[in-house]
């Protein structure tokens, strides 16, 4: 079979972008079953089942646009490849990010030995409702507690873990929406240029969305 060297048109450049970007947005929808006693990991276990899956797909499909060089060795395709890797890189960071976070947030439960009754936890009585009533109504301590009691944990600990866990899957969403929303800014601009000629000279519209995004990323770091 004979192998298609032909440059991909604008069209189908913008193509390619958004598809990508519609397969990072459809990270922040995934769903993943969670069992009672793992209800803390609930925010980030839908990410953590989906992100790797994206991830080997966007890796395929620029492995494959790279290997073919005619199909991308025009200005327009030289800046959706480079908006593309940029996509595929920032999200593989973030997905390593999210899953450190909830690596830690595992080494922070630990497996208990007796599940009703861990290690440290406090009778079911009113030792530590004080460190509840001003965030909490009675009826948000009552399903706190039943949770927590689900996980085989003490009430404060459960909201320590569950803040982590949401404070996780804030991250990774931020980040699939960047994400999500460069490449589709890169679509549009590759598609609606008056001219075959992508500008790369000087200028804002010389990179990529995210290779701006990252690039002040990382000068922000600095």
């Amino acid at each position: 079979m004979t192998t298609d060297r032909t440059p991909l048109s604008r069209t189908e450049l913008a193509d390619l972008l958004t598809d990508a970007a519609q397969s990072v947005s459809g990270i922040l929808t995934a769903e993943y079953p969670t069992a009672a006693a793992r209800s803390y990991l609930h925010p980030v276990l839908g990410a953590l089942a989906a992100g790797p899956r994206v991830v080997g797909e966007l890796n395929d499909g620029l492995e494959g646009f790279v290997a073919a060089e005619q199909r991308h060795a025009t200005p327009a395709g030289l800046f959706a490849l480079a908006s593309y890797a940029s996509a595929l890189g920032w999200l593989a960071e973030s997905l390593a990010e999210l899953t450190a976070s909830v690596d830690e947030i595992c080494i922070r439960v630990g497996i208990p030995t007796e599940p009703g009754n861990p290690a440290g936890a406090a009778p079911d009585g009113t030792e530590r409702d004080n460190e509840f009533d001003i965030a909490f109504s009675a009826l948000e301590l009552q399903a706190i507690r039943t949770a927590a009691r689900a996980a085989g944990l003490a009430p404060d600990d459960y909201v320590e873990v569950l803040s982590q866990s949401l404070l996780a899957a804030s991250r990774v969403t931020d980040a699939c929406m960047e994400i999500s929303s460069g490449l589709l800014e890169d679509a549009a601009y590759v598609l609606d240029e008056a001219s075959d000629q992508i500008w790369l000279g000087d200028g804002p519209k010389s990179l990529p969305t995210l290779v701006r995004s990252l690039l002040a990323r990382m000068e922000a770091a600095e």
